[in-house]
């Protein structure tokens, strides 16, 4: 196994991580967002006020996105099983 297959099966899994993360983390983003910016021209300082919506577009991202995101995992790793007979020799 050479330091190419090893960078390309890192590179790989990096960018698998980030594709699968960024819709979640970007959602709860701009969720605590709009709600930073509710509790600063209301002056509610509620700490938990962030929780409950964060949970629940997460929750529903998750729903929606959740057979995509399988696919995405499945492919990969089917990918990555294929690869162990060339990796070995």
């Amino acid at each position: 196994m050479s330091v190419g297959q090893i960078v390309t099966l890192v590179s790989g899994a990096v960018k698998m991580v980030f594709m699968l993360c960024a819709p979640v983390l970007g959602s709860a983003l701009i969720v605590g967002l709009v709600v930073a910016i509710f509790q600063a021209t209301t002056s509610i300082q509620e700490q938990t006020l962030t929780f409950l919506p964060k949970m629940l577009v997460i929750l529903g991202l998750i729903a929606l996105l959740g057979g995509w995101m399988l696919a995405m995992l499945r492919g990969y790793t089917i990918n990555l099983f294929s690869m162990i007979p060339d990796l070995a020799k």
